[in-house]
């Protein structure tokens, strides 16, 4: 599953996004990054990279799995422009690029509606 930028907006995409300050302000900042499983299905990998590079980091839940209706936080995330890609129980990946995360806490929900759309734009 691949989403643009533009249909991420769009579309509601991905996550109901508190993302704060401009990159250029929040420089050697980092952030608290809470994700929201609101959809039917786990979410069984989350990944980041920074936007321009083109290597995923590791998996950023390891041994985890945000099942439906649970919460995941990724702590000391260092503020910044990142390509974010994860994969879901049936092993469909979503990826969003060029998210800029900055802030004391970001919060990102994830439905359903929003991993079949990221499904749909692939």
């Amino acid at each position: 599953m691949k989403m643009s930028t533009k249909q991420l907006l769009s579309a509601v995409a991905l996550a109901s996004l508190a993302l704060g300050a401009p990159l250029a302000v929040a420089a050697g900042k980092k952030s608290n990054v809470k994700i929201v499983n609101k959809s039917d299905w786990r979410i069984q990998e989350f990944y980041l990279a920074p936007h321009d590079n083109e290597e995923w980091g590791p998996d950023q839940l390891a041994k985890h799995v945000i099942a439906p209706g649970e919460t995941f936080t990724l702590n000391q995330v260092p503020c910044g422009t990142w390509d974010v890609k994860l994969v879901d129980e049936d092993e469909d990946e979503c990826i969003v690029e060029s998210v800029d995360l900055c802030g004391q806490s970001d919060i990102w929900t994830i439905t359903s509606k929003d991993l079949l759309a990221c499904q749909a734009g692939s």
